[in-house]
């Protein structure tokens, strides 16, 4: 009997543990798809703005690959934990890419994406997003001019953004904009900001326009 109950004891603290090992499938609750225009030689250059809100009961540090995929050209981009942004806002943490293109930056193919996520324990789970905006961009290439301590912006896009940098090259600021020219001391820039540029949106087609950046002083 005793020779039995030593036996009985381990195998029950071998199932206890691989049960509590064991890892569920993570979770995609949300994502969505943008694009974002940049400058190009002879066109403008596009990139999706591609990201995630993931759940996962280990944690987001758990999380190891993110996959996306265009089924019907057999395309695929892959992001690792080390590679992919981080975003936080409200107290929840997205992830994804702002970067997403194709080679030799063709366009990128409109339609369904499949994107799959995996955890470090081998579990995934998957969701299809879909970006049917224009083939082209829905107004010219805006432009921003700045000189003499004024500011002129030809943009038809209804929202429009300065991004601020500092020397390095950082963006530290954001400025909405409610006039496409002005002084640039009215926009009350910190003493930091070398050069801006011009983010414009069009929320109906879920496209973005990012200029060069420009001197301010």
């Amino acid at each position: 009997m005793k020779s039995i109950r030593s036996l009985i004891i381990p195998l029950l603290l071998v199932f206890i543990v691989f049960f509590s090992c064991s890892k569920a499938e993570p979770e995609i609750l949300y994502g969505f798809m943008e694009l974002v225009y940049y400058p190009g030689r002879t066109r403008p250059q596009e990139r999706y703005s591609f990201f995630i809100l993931p759940e996962d009961d280990e944690g987001i540090e758990n999380l190891s690959e993110l996959y996306l995929y265009y089924d019907r050209e057999g395309l695929r981009w892959i992001l690792k934990s080390e590679d992919w942004v981080e975003h936080e806002e409200d107290g929840k943490t997205w992830i994804g890419s702002r970067s997403i293109a194709m080679f030799d930056d063709n366009p990128l193919p409109r339609g369904q994406y499949r994107a799959v996520l995996y955890n470090k324990g081998g579990e995934s789970t998957e969701r299809r997003f879909t970006f049917d905006g224009p083939e082209t961009p829905p107004y010219p290439f805006p432009v921003i001019s700045v000189g003499e301590g004024t500011f002129h912006i030809d943009s038809l896009y209804p929202i429009n953004r300065f991004i601020c940098y500092d020397q390095q090259g950082r963006a530290i600021l954001t400025i909405q904009l409610r006039e496409l020219e002005g002084n640039i001391r009215d926009i009350r820039l910190t003493s930091a900001v070398r050069t801006i540029a011009l983010w414009a949106e069009e929320p109906l087609y879920r496209t973005s326009v990012l200029t060069e950046a420009v001197s301010v002083w």
